[in-house]
């Protein structure tokens, strides 16, 4: 195995690769929205990338002032990035959500958070108050002609892709009832078969208690629905994201428990209520994709967290499935800001390969990759199939917990490593990648991320050869501003101009 690092970051081994103030800025709330082409690049963006990179992300940390409790309870705020003969252009917007709209009329916080932000008024004002701001925080995806703003726990939000105007509540033409949930992580099948080779898009939807029902969604490419079947699971869902292949939906029912009585009581958000159970298994639910969607399997591993999933694929009998896991789940303090967090004191992100044994229903476990990690990203189509390379966001060190300040390309058949790191003052989000035109090789394309610059508290869009990760970044964008750390995003073909 062949390990490279382009980092300068010269230090002491006891010294770290960041420093904890320098990462609470990026943080701060960007209240302001912008429309502008950016005039301060370094390098030259490729007259090949031409298309929009749509984030998604909480861009409100503080309502009026008052600091939310978590991030995942802040206010989705969607950038989208133009490329198009060798210029860029940015734009971002908030939906306009019922709750985003309301709190800004009143100035103060209306609603109650899913991890712990709380009305004015302390547990009096919030006891038995249960109804939940959709903050369309998580993802943005383009499919069937609509742009559309995910949060897992409600339905999505269409905007126009050219302007990033609310447009409203989307219902899947009449799929999905009012506060129905559509997840933030679907999956694209670039070769169906079930549809001659035509690509779909693959999500779901879960209604959990005592048991869970798990309903999945295959839409064509002109966003008309192809498939719907729903699942009866046991137990309690808690899952964030899940996998596809050709032939099955893969979902990891992590071992936790949900008491509600401290959320109705106005004691606790939702989240701060999911407490892990490390001595319960990990259950691996395994769904058919091709009707009549019988076969259903439920088979157990050794306890973990899974949040991100990045590819599974089939081996004969087999399915291999690639998870950052976790050895638990951070808890939700009450007490503590998440600004304060400890990073020495919580596990990290690994990541595993799950091997299941369909015919056996056994599961071996392997880790594939020790340092920390986070937010998987791979050739769009190999998405279910077999691949050979991942791109993913790293701590800068090889061991320990620490914020994401780098970008790890790993080849799976000859074993090298290559990190482009950005630390100490940058740190990074989601990479996005994406093919060039025409690519003869599974890693040719471009690696897109926005950077938080810590010194100029302004964020980057760096681009850099999938090739090789150990060039200098192919072009810098430096942005007038900063984008507060984000969740999820995706790149689309098409450049919109509003």
């Amino acid at each position: 195995m062949t390990v490279t690092n382009n980092s300068p970051l010269t230090r002491n081994k006891t010294d770290k690769s960041y420093n904890r103030q320098d990462w609470k800025k990026g943080y701060d709330s960007q209240p302001n929205e912008y429309d502008y082409w950016v005039d301060d690049i370094e390098g030259e963006i490729p007259n090949e990338l031409e298309g929009t990179l749509f984030r998604n992300g909480p861009g409100l940390l503080d309502i009026h002032g008052t600091p939310i409790r978590h991030p995942f309870d802040g206010d989705g705020m969607i950038s989208a990035i133009s490329f198009q003969n060798g210029r860029v252009h940015y734009r971002n917007r908030f939906v306009r959500t019922e709750g985003y709209v309301k709190e800004r009329e009143v100035g103060k916080i209306l609603y109650r958070g899913v991890f712990g932000t709380s009305k004015p008024g302390g547990f009096f004002n919030n006891a038995f108050d249960l109804k939940l701001k959709n903050i369309a925080n998580t993802n943005v995806i383009y499919w069937g002609g609509k742009l559309l703003a995910l949060w897992e726990a409600a339905e999505p939000h269409r905007l126009d892709p050219a302007t990033l105007e609310t447009l409203g509540l989307d219902y899947l033409d009449g799929l999905l009832e009012p506060g129905d949930a559509f997840s933030a992580h679907p999956w694209v099948d670039p070769s169906c078969e079930m549809d001659g080779g035509e690509p779909c898009l693959v999500n779901y939807s879960i209604k959990t208690g005592l048991s869970s029902t798990i309903t999945i969604f295959e839409f064509n490419d002109d966003g008309k629905l192809l498939r719907r079947h729903a699942h009866s699971i046991p137990g309690f869902c808690f899952i964030h994201d899940f996998v596809i292949t050709p032939h099955y939906c893969i979902f990891f029912q992590n071992p936790v428990v949900f008491n509600p009585l401290p959320f109705v009581l106005g004691w606790r958000g939702a989240g701060e209520c999911v407490q892990y159970q490390p001595k319960q298994p990990t259950r691996i639910i395994v769904i058919p994709r091709i009707a009549p969607y019988q076969g259903v399997k439920i088979l157990e591993t050794q306890a973990g967290f899974v949040f991100h999933h990045a590819n599974a694929f089939e081996l004969e009998d087999k399915i291999c499935i690639d998870s950052i896991c976790y050895d638990s789940l951070p808890q939700v303090n009450p007490d503590i800001s998440y600004k304060e967090v400890d990073f020495d004191a919580l596990s990290p992100g690994q990541l595993w390969r799950f091997t299941l044994d369909l015919k056996n229903e056994t599961v071996q476990r392997q880790m594939l990759e020790s340092r920390c990690c986070e937010f998987p990203t791979l050739d769009p189509d190999k998405v279910g199939r077999s691949y050979r390379y991942l791109f993913i966001g790293a701590a800068h060190d090889a061991t320990g917990n620490a914020p994401l300040q780098a970008i790890l390309k790993i080849d799976w058949q000859s074993g090298d490593r290559q990190l482009h790191s950005f630390a100490p003052k940058g740190y990074i989000s989601e990479p996005v990648f994406v093919p060039r035109p025409n690519a003869q090789a599974e890693d040719d394309g471009w690696v897109l991320t926005l950077v938080y610059d810590s010194d100029r508290h302004r964020s980057d869009v760096v681009i850099l050869d999938g090739r090789n990760l150990n060039r200098e970044p192919i072009a810098t964008v430096h942005l007038k501003h900063h984008i507060p750390y984000g969740l999820h995003g995706n790149w689309v073909d098409k450049v919109f101009n509003g």
